[in-house]
């Protein structure tokens, strides 16, 4: 381990400065000889190397998610040239070309982190063995072995015997103890950091090997920090648990605030956007407009929890817009009156009429025509139906009514056609 750490030992100069002037500031308020200024010193140095690592830990956002876009490409490649290795690679390496995606882009900000981590590695090294290095001089020296945290020396580690402890003023049931916790701390966070990515920022839509790769380091990465944590000084162990606590909190908060696309981080995300635009009746904040933008960009290639997002706008009388703004559409526009209020409410919309079968038809019709003759005046003419008290041979025959033409025409008798009748061919004599 002294070998690699001393690979990185031109930054071990600028790290031991930064936290010697966070000690500067600290000791001020604690007291310089106390865990706290040291303490705290270690966890600025950390919060000043995450927030320098911003850029990088977006990219390396950018690049997972756009990974997890091309797996469904990269299993087709696979499965084409399964027998073919070379073929193979120069095909991922293609198709990354043509997206413009690298694969190393997710290690960025751990590869980033490494220097500063060995560097400080090597600082907190020197103390434990009492020897100066970078910027730290000889009263530094002698105030950073003083500095415990818990009852814990900056430098002390879980496999240190008693004798060690004790030049260091402390005990061992002391430093094993506070160490042990800090051990299980940091391992703890580092599984409820992938956890939270594996179940809820993942694509639930698309199975790929990529998951399995995720879901498999989820349970190996703690074991390693377990197992290596053993042989890290206290104030290592601080640097470490603090960068996973930063990891874990910077992830929630792109989880709540820009999940990956079909995962259930969106659907919550989603549901919450549809709530405060509806209350709204616009977006406020420049991320959701983004957002916005980013779905009607997509059209028919929208998710389920996107369509539905989209749904729950237009049903409360909203549309989203190709720049990420949200307006009231122009139906419910319509139904508004110029003083602002709805007139879907006091005009009941027109119902079409359900479709009667032949049976209700031919009912209905013989019963309007008998409530229209009903509410008429009796006439004094008897029906065809209707049996007459006088003789056939006693009525009057009635005149031919004239047609249009001049010519007559008689009424059809019963059984008899209707219209123009078909003239008889003459007889052969």
């Amino acid at each position: 381990m002294d070998t690699i750490a001393s690979l990185f030992s031109f930054i071990t100069t600028p790290v031991s400065w930064v936290i010697v002037q966070f000690h500067t500031v600290y000791g001020k308020i604690f007291g310089p000889d106390t865990g706290w200024a040291w303490g705290l010193s270690i966890v600025s140095l950390v919060i000043l190397i995450r927030i320098c690592l911003i850029p990088l830990f977006v990219k390396q956002i950018k690049s997972t998610r756009a990974m997890q876009t091309l797996q469904p490409e990269m299993k087709k490649i696979q499965e084409r040239y399964k027998n073919d290795k070379q073929r193979q690679s120069e095909e991922m390496m293609k198709l990354y070309k043509e997206t413009g995606t690298n694969p190393l882009s997710s290690c960025l900000p751990i590869l980033a982190q490494s220097p500063f981590f060995f560097a400080l590695y090597h600082v907190l090294n020197g103390i434990a063995t009492g020897s100066t290095i970078g910027v730290i001089n000889d009263s530094l020296l002698a105030s950073a072995r003083k500095a415990h945290i818990f009852g814990a020396p900056l430098a002390a580690k879980f496999t240190d015997g008693s004798s060690k402890v004790e030049a260091l003023g402390a005990s061992l049931t002391d430093v094993r103890v506070v160490t042990a916790v800090m051990i299980v701390l940091m391992s703890a966070s580092q599984f409820y950091t992938q956890r939270q990515l594996m179940t809820k920022n993942v694509d639930t839509t698309v199975k790929t090997p990529f998951m399995q790769q995720q879901k498999m380091l989820m349970y190996v990465f703690p074991v390693m920090f377990a197992v290596f944590g053993i042989n890290f000084p206290v104030g290592v162990l601080v640097y470490w648990l603090t960068t996973n606590v930063w990891t874990m909190g910077q992830q929630m908060y792109v989880i709540r605030n820009n999940p990956t696309p079909g995962s259930k981080a969106q659907a919550a995300y989603l549901e919450r956007l549809t709530k405060h635009v509806t209350s709204h009746g616009k977006a406020r904040k420049r991320s959701e407009r983004t957002i916005i933008k980013a779905i009607v960009a997509k059209g028919r290639d929208r998710n389920e929890f996107e369509r539905k997002f989209i749904n729950g706008l237009n049903k409360a009388g909203l549309a989203a817009q190709a720049d990420g703004s949200v307006v009231q559409s122009e139906s419910q526009a319509a139904d508004q009156t110029e003083d602002g209020t709805s007139t879907s409410a006091a005009t009941p919309k027109r119902q079409q009429p359900k479709r009667q079968s032949k049976s209700q038809r031919q009912s209905g019709g013989a019963a309007a025509s008998g409530g229209k003759a009903a509410g008429d005046a009796p006439s004094s003419e008897p029906t065809s139906l209707s049996k007459s008290d006088e003789p056939e041979d006693a009525k009057p025959a009635e005149p031919a009514k004239k047609q249009s033409g001049g010519g007559t025409r008689s009424k059809a008798q019963s059984g008899q056609r209707k219209g123009p009748q078909r003239p008889k061919s003459p007889s052969k004599k």
